[in-house]
Parts: C-alpha cells; structure tokens; sequence
C-alpha cells in the first residue's frame, strides 16, 4: 500500500463515498449469529447489497478473532464484495496508554500494537486508539501516539485522532493534538461528539481540513428524515467547504434490524443528494 498507484486507488475508492462505522450494528454484528443477526463474514455483502455502501470502518468489538486466518477470511469477504476495509477503531476498555505507571502504559501499548497489526492484516489503511474521560498528561499522551504512529508507520498505516471524551469541550483539541503529534497521524471528526452546538460547527470548521475520515453520527431521527438534536447538512456542508470529500462513515444505531437499516438508507441517499447539490453549485 505505500506503492503511489496503489495510495491513488485508494483515496478513488473512498472518495465522495457513503459508508459504515460497525459500531451502528453491535446488536445485530455478532460472531456466531443467531436468528436476524450477521457475522462480519457476512456484512461486506450484505452492505453491498442491501444498503448499496462499500466502505467499513471497524471496531475491535466486530473483529471476532486475531488468528490470521480469520482476519484473511474478513479481508477476502470485503474484497470480493467489493468493499473497502477503512479504519479499525481500538475500544478495548481498561487500557490506558496515558498512565504514570510504566507497566500500564505498556501494556496498553502492547495491546494496541497487537490490534493495528491486525488491522493491517485486514487492510486498513488507519487504526484510532480510544480516548479517555480524563484529559491526559500531555507529554506523556504525545509520546504514546507517536510509538503508535511509528510502529503503525511500518505498516504502511497512519493513526486517526477522533473527538471523543475529553477532547470535546474544546473545538480545537483535534487539530492541536495532531500537531503535537506530527507525522503519521490524521483526523477523524465525529459529528456527533461535541459538547454543545457552539463547539460542534467550530470544532468540525477547524478540523475538517485535515481530515482523511468521518464519523457521520446521527441520534434519533424523523420518518422523514429530519435530525432534531443538530444540524447533519451543516456539519456536511462545513467538510465539503473544508475541502473534505469523504468517507461519510454513517454511525447510527437501533435495536430493530428493519428500522436500522431503513434509517441508514435514508441517511446515505441524505448525503448523496447534497453531494450532488454541492456539484449544481
């Protein structure tokens, strides 16, 4: 994937592309399915062919195993579907790469290590470690993002930084974390994880231009498609301003498989039509 070609075809592939966080499907993307559910083995057909979308964006709760040969399984799946596996989004919980105990640390570190390798055998392009409630000692945070950055670096990866946890009251925390950190790393803005609307539209202002993926995040929406909580087609309109061009990885969750599905539909063919009006314009 470092090849030039290859980097060109990718960013073709996901570009003005709508498509998927699995994090939308935890109650129903399971490792042995039951009677209304999938497996990831199955989800890259399906996305194709029930919900029209080729890009995933994976969270360590959808990979069922770290063997090899079921990470070659998931990737062949997606690639004869014809989908793109994106992202792999760490959430193991109780890790804190942050922490003043070296042991702890490390062992986050090793954790994380082990879930970008696997995300690399998978094809991912970018890995996310998880954020914590409490704002980290920043030395210490830097220092961390960057052996992960260099180690992912080896692998032809970047690591995102996403707003999230105690990133979100400040809407420049994103773009200065970044910074901080340097080379190999890139922004994911969640449209969805701000503290308030103020800090939302300028959050998403000052980071989409270093964008390279999106977590589209809707909460509650209408039948009709309206989203009372905040403004979807401004925190569009703000990245296709920015220059950002995709993916549009939708995150949005329901309990009722139907409705869930029916709701993503409406959010995909939402994005592609302003897509298009941003083209008229």
């Amino acid at each position: 994937r470092s090849d030039a070609k290859e980097s060109d075809e990718f960013t073709k592939q996901i570009s003005r592309q709508v498509g998927i966080t699995t994090s939308s499907l935890s109650r129903h993307l399971v490792a042995n399915p039951g009677k209304g559910q999938f497996s990831l083995l199955q989800l890259p057909r399906m996305l194709r062919d029930e919900l029209d979308m080729k890009v995933i964006d994976l969270n360590t709760s959808s990979v069922a195993s770290y063997e090899p040969a079921y990470l070659e399984k998931v990737r062949e799946a997606a690639r004869d579907a014809g989908c793109v596996l994106t992202n792999l989004k760490l959430n193991q919980r109780g890790l804190d790469m942050n922490s003043r105990d070296a042991d702890v640390r490390q062992k986050a570190l090793g954790e994380y290590k082990r879930s970008i390798e696997a995300a690399s055998k998978l094809g991912c392009r970018w890995a996310r470690p998880l954020p914590l409630k409490e704002t980290p000692d920043m030395k210490l945070h830097v220092a961390a993002y960057r052996e992960l950055a260099d180690f992912a670096a080896e692998r032809d990866m970047e690591m995102l930084v996403e707003n999230y946890q105690w990133m979100e009251s400040d809407p420049n925390s994103v773009v200065t974390l970044v910074e901080k950190i340097g080379k190999g790393v890139a922004a994911c803005p969640d449209t969805g994880n701000w503290k308030d609307n103020a800090t939302r539209y300028a959050g998403l202002k000052a980071t989409f231009p270093i964008a390279v993926s999106c977590d589209f995040k809707a909460r509650a929406i209408t039948p009709d498609g309206r989203h009372p909580l905040y403004d979807l087609k401004r925190c569009f309109t703000i990245g296709w301003k920015a220059g950002y061009r995709g993916p549009w990885c939708l995150e949005h969750a329901n309990a009722d498989r139907k409705a869930l599905f029916r709701e993503l539909a409406l959010l995909r063919d939402q994005l592609r039509g302003w897509m298009k009006e941003q083209d008229k314009d």
